[in-house]
Parts: C-alpha cells; structure tokens; sequence
C-alpha cells in the first residue's frame, strides 16, 4: 500500500478514535476510493456508521466486507452487532454463530495451535519425545493359553 494512502486510512482512524466520524467516514471513502480491496478500510466504514446510529448503513458496509473475507470473525462480530442494533436478534444471532465458527477454523488451522495458545509456537506445550522399545525376543510364558489337557 502505498505510503499516502496509510496515512489516508491512519487519519482517518484517527478522527474515527476522536468520535469524529463524518471525517473518518469521507476518509475511509476516499481510502476505497484509491483502493476498493482495502479490507480494514470497508470493515471501519461499517462500524463509524454504526457509531452515527445509522444502522441500515453500517448492515450494507459490513456485508460489503463480508463479500472481501466471508469467513472473516470479526466481520460476523460486526454485523451481529449491527444486527442487534438494528432491532434484528435473529440474524444478529446467525452472525454471532458464524464468528463462533471462524473463532474455531482460526484456531485448528494455526500451525501448533492449541486452545491455550493458538498458533504461538513460542507458547505451545512441551510434547514428550517418542520412546522407542523392542520387543522381547521370547515372551514370557502365558499360562492362560497353554494348552490344558483333560484326561478321562
């Protein structure tokens, strides 16, 4: 990405931290404008139209993410919680499901991931090293399966 327009995004994340969202909206525009596949700038643009309150909006932006990464958490996050504002509970909670579900793929498709430490190589549990053994040459005698004579 170029050099101008991370410092496009950067301001206009900024403004979008100082609550002034009528700037962070016309910069994040302006950062889809120059770049329509520029990911963190649409996933923003949903939630600053959520902060204005603006419900439908914020519903169309975010599906526009999810359109870039469908299987993407924090883009069901985003659209449960605008869902929800919306008044909509039952599709608010289908996309809470869908980052539950992504929360997971995350997890089991990290290398070395465990649900302690996904994906953190640095983190992952110690595995004992695999012993190796011979077998006995002889086994020792089994009682059981001598073969028991009955005479009669």
């Amino acid at each position: 990405m170029p050099d101008d327009l991370q410092a496009q995004y950067d301001d206009a994340m900024f403004a979008f931290s100082q609550g002034d969202y009528d700037t962070a909206i016309a910069g994040l525009r302006a950062v889809l404008a120059a770049d329509p596949a520029h990911f963190d700038a649409q996933l923003a643009l949903g939630m600053a139209w959520c902060r204005k309150g603006d419900f439908a909006t914020a519903i169309a932006e975010g599906h526009k993410a999810e359109q870039m990464r469908p299987h993407e958490q924090l883009v069901h996050t985003n659209l449960s919680l605008f869902y929800m504002r919306a008044g909509d509970k039952k599709t608010a909670e289908h996309h809470g499901l869908q980052a539950r579900i992504a929360s997971w793929k995350d997890n089991l498709a990290a290398p070395g991931a465990t649900p302690a430490t996904p994906g953190d190589p640095d983190l992952e549990l110690a595995k004992p090293a695999p012993q190796s053994f011979k077998l006995p040459e002889k086994f020792p005698d089994q009682p059981w399966k001598k073969n028991k004579r009955v005479d009669g």
